[in-house]
């Protein structure tokens, strides 16, 4: 999702000027904040929202997934500093206070409104693609509507494995328990060589390829039970769609139920 410089005109703005609430530094190259939430601003989770900044006389324009829970009275976004960014470059010393703009509307169509029927949810992410998850496993709807719920992260070295703390409390949650669904957390690097217990080492398309993930969560991949969800690097997503046609699954379609969503993340 590419930047969009155009003039700093007010008045023709689609956007309301938020303020940023917090900055949380993961790495020296990941960072989170959260901004305050424009008056009535609606998404599902797993949608993303467009944000500006001025950059001289133009304004910058970038789409980031939405990590906080829908009813959050925050929102809250899950970046890479990219070295040299048009953008990125602008938040390198973004602190509480400053100005976004965020625009009115939600957009994006990886949501769990997407699956008509299914019993396993798997979620995969590499890298800041983590960040639709985080919202949608935040919503008590898809602990009601799926028997188990599984979250595949691969990054490259383990200190990128960020929200660990706030994945691990979802289950505690009253409002989430009450659905019944089972969450699994399956972690995975692919450069770290000093593997934690219970991580997995490999990218997600080897992982699945040699039956690993399914082994680590006790669950099969079907057409029948399974419904997938990708975001992150784009190569990851070919190669993955790839694996599942070849297992029967298609992907959804407006008019045709399917088996799996994507949304690429470069």
């Amino acid at each position: 999702m590419n930047s969009t410089p155009e003039k700093p005109t007010v008045s023709s703005l689609k956007a309301s000027i938020e303020r940023v609430t917090s900055v949380h530094r993961w790495t020296d190259k990941l960072f989170s904040f959260r901004t305050t939430r424009p008056a009535g601003y609606q998404f599902t989770p797993g949608q993303f929202a467009r944000l500006g900044v001025v950059s001289g006389e133009e304004i910058l324009w970038r789409a980031y997934s939405i990590t906080s829970a829908a009813d959050d009275n925050e929102l809250e976004y899950f970046l890479v500093q990219v070295p040299g960014g048009q953008f990125s470059e602008q938040l390198k010393n973004l602190k509480p206070g400053d100005p976004m703009l965020v625009e009115k509307f939600s957009y994006g169509f990886m949501t769990t409104e997407r699956f008509v029927d299914g019993e396993d949810l798997w979620m995969l992410a590499t890298g800041t693609g983590l960040g639709p998850f985080i919202s949608i496993l935040q919503d008590p709807t898809v602990w009601q509507k799926f028997r188990n719920l599984i979250l595949v992260h691969c990054v490259r070295n383990a200190d990128e494995l960020a929200y660990q703390e706030l994945l691990a409390s979802l289950p505690f949650r009253p409002q989430l328990a009450v659905g019944g669904a089972r969450l699994q957390l399956l972690r995975a690097t692919t450069r770290d060589t000093r593997v934690a217990a219970g991580n997995l080492q490999g990218r997600i398309t080897g992982l699945l390829a040699d039956g690993t993930l399914e082994a680590a969560a006790g669950l099969d991949i079907s057409v029948e039970k399974s419904r997938i969800m990708m975001c992150g690097n784009p190569e990851m997503i070919t190669a993955t769609r790839e694996l599942l046609h070849q297992r029967g699954l298609r992907p959804c379609r407006r008019t045709v139920p399917g088996q799996f969503v994507t949304e690429d993340y470069w």
